[in-house]
């Protein structure tokens, strides 16, 4: 779903002037399910589809700059209606979040239902219940099954409940429907904290109306510390635990009126410079969206383009049997085409601009790529409620898969290694000065690398690709990519060259022909570069392979590729070969391979040694001279 909440950016001038005068709450989108009801339908009625996506999709584009929405199709046939709603206290960002997750778990209803998060409200349904206030057959009220209340002091927590309850109803009823209440704890009796949210649709009396229903059914669970009472039109929570977002004042009345009057100036200033920051963020999220439209209307540039009611039938409306991955952009689902063809289907959640700006690179970049070991793009959506991404769908999953999952079905040959090795390599060459321009993956390891039914290595996951002009011999970026494949002057200098993507290779190399992953987060292991360079010295590389091959490879060979993957994975950027010179050497079994150097050792002791973080590089285990 895609979510566009307000940068956090926006915030900062607001945040660091409230922090003289107001302790403010942790931030938390509260995406905890708290109830729902789905109609009676055990299968989803076709013909509701089109509307029912329709009505979901308008309402997304209101909930990030509204916080809520309503919209309705009344034609054709089946009427759907919706509402998405998130609680008065949730920040923008938190919101958006918050409905896109229910969106997400709204498909596990065959058709029409409710579905209540401690932080918002999703419905749709086939009538205008806008103005519905209760619903004795499907509203629900949840009690926590414990209480820590000690039985002598029941009735005083009973007592502080309905206290906080009846507060909480007449505050929602005026401050348009929403409010929290709270009686912190004393005398050995738990606290209560209270919020009332009622929809937007219904007006003051109907809120009323609404709230003191739901205050009655809450106020029976006491002692019991926390209900949830959940009507058609409104959401009411108490909790022992101040679970809402709200200022909390720090200090007298007089000394905040004092620095709030000497830092009106500022606050008028932060408020015009937060206005032009907001309207040139609206003007640049306009040039995204413009920008993905015309590349969709260039038949020239890109003619992939899908429906997105297409995509969403092909993977059965993202039905958790689908379901194939979870990565940091989003979730990956394997999709049937009408025509019958399977692809892989990535649905990207965006809350932010630099999702936008992945997305955007991505299709742009990935669309004019094509080669044997490159997951192939076959297509976007952009238009629906979530934008997607299609790619052609390598059977045999990931190679982290098939090396380190227990109980693996089969164990790789030490033929079917080298190719798959050989062939992520060439990808790499590939990627670094093939295509029309130079790109550097930053993120390569076992979990981006799939196999198709003939092994054949695809290397996927552009989501951290960065271009660099042929002029550039680096770019200094913000560190991106997988702790234990990440070059040492990456990690520390921030410095990104296609050189990040060598080191990272060779480590790759190094797990494949073990079977042993790369973990530095062990105090007592070492890293497999440490292991491997030991056997080196000691002239005795063959015992560094995988002891599932049982001998079963060529000594020499195997020895050769091994010195291959720790030239890759030298501290120096020069002494790292080109990818390009590495294919070389894989491909030549009678080529005499370099010496390498020691490389550098990353392991848990130097990272959470504190007294290394204002060294230099050389805190990641330098080269001693060998």
């Amino acid at each position: 779903m895609k979510s566009n909440g307000a940068s956090p950016s926006i915030a900062l001038p607001l945040l660091a002037l409230s922090s003289y005068f107001f302790s403010l709450a942790a931030s938390d989108p509260r995406i905890t399910e708290a109830g729902r009801y789905c109609g009676n339908s055990t299968e989803a009625d076709v013909s509701i589809i089109p509307n029912y996506v329709a009505v979901l999709r308008e309402i997304s584009k209101s909930v990030p700059d509204q916080r809520w929405g309503n919209y309705s199709l009344t034609s054709p046939l089946p009427a759907v209606y919706g509402l998405a709603q998130c609680h008065g206290d949730l920040i923008d960002a938190d919101c958006s979040l918050c409905f896109a997750k229910s969106h997400d778990r709204s498909n596990l209803c065959t058709t029409f239902g409710r579905l209540y998060l401690d932080g918002c409200f999703l419905r749709v349904d086939g009538y205008d219940f806008y103005n519905e206030t209760v619903d004795p057959t499907h509203d629900k009220l949840n009690c926590s099954s414990n209480s820590t209340v000690p039985a002598e002091r029941a009735a005083e927590f009973s007592d502080r409940v309905d206290r906080v309850l009846r507060n909480v109803l007449a505050s929602a009823v005026l401050n348009k429907g929403f409010a929290v209440a709270g009686e912190d704890g004393a005398g050995g009796v738990a606290g209560v904290y209270a919020l009332a949210q009622c929809w937007r649709t219904l007006d003051a009396s109907s809120c009323r109306v609404c709230l003191e229903n739901a205050t009655s059914k809450a106020r029976s669970c006491a002692p019991r510390e926390e209900a949830r009472a959940m009507n058609a039109g409104c959401f009411l929570r108490y909790s022992t635990t101040k679970f809402y977002n709200v200022p909390v004042s720090r200090g007298s009345s007089r000394v905040r009126i004092t620095i709030a009057i000497a830092s009106l100036a500022v606050v008028a200033t932060s408020l015009v410079l937060i206005g032009a920051y907001i309207r040139y963020q609206k003007y640049k999220k306009k040039q995204v969206h413009n920008s993905l439209m015309q590349l969709l209307s260039s038949g020239s540039k890109f003619r992939l383009y899908f429906k997105y009611e297409t995509l969403e039938k092909a993977t059965n409306f993202f039905h958790d049997s689908r379901k194939l991955g979870q990565g940091g952009a989003g979730s990956v689902y394997k999709g049937i085409l009408p025509n019958g063809k399977v692809v892989a289907m990535k649905r990207l959640v965006f809350n932010t601009r630099q999702w936008v700006d992945n997305f955007f690179n991505e299709v742009t970049l990935i669309n004019g790529i094509q080669h044997k070991n490159l997951v192939r793009l076959l297509g976007c959506s952009i238009e629906g409620p979530e934008s997607l991404l299609v790619y052609e769908y390598i059977p045999n999953r990931s190679l982290d898969e098939v090396l380190f999952v227990n109980n693996a079905t089969r164990v790789l040959t030490w033929e079917e290694r080298l190719h798959i090795i050989i062939g992520i390599a060439e990808g790499l060459v590939y990627l670094h000065g093939g295509c029309r321009v130079k790109i550097i993956h930053r993120d390569i390891k076992t979990s981006n690398i799939l196999l198709d039914k003939n092994l054949t290595a695809k290397i996927a996951d552009f989501g951290l690709v960065r271009c660099i002009a042929p002029e550039k011999s680096h770019v200094s970026t913000g560190i991106a990519g997988t702790l234990g494949y990440m070059a040492p002057e990456y990690l520390v200098r921030g410095q990104l060259t296609e050189k990040a993507d060598v080191y990272a290779f060779g480590v790759l190399v190094l797990e494949i022909l073990s079977g042993r992953k790369n973990s530095v987060y062990t105090l007592r292991s070492s890293s497999i570069l440490q292991l491997v360079w030991k056997h080196y010295k000691s002239n005795n590389l063959a015992a560094c392979i995988d002891p599932a091959l049982r001998g079963n490879f060529p000594v020499l060979e195997a020895s050769n590729v091994l010195q291959i993957s720790l030239l890759c994975t030298q501290a120096s950027v020069e002494l790292r070969p080109p990818m390009s010179r590495v294919v070389e050497m894989l491909h030549d079994k009678d080529h005499v391979v370099p010496e390498p150097k020691q490389p550098p050792f990353l392991n848990a002791s130097v990272l959470f040694d504190k007294s290394s973080s204002t060294s230099g590089p050389c805190t990641l285990g330098c080269p001693t001279s060998s």
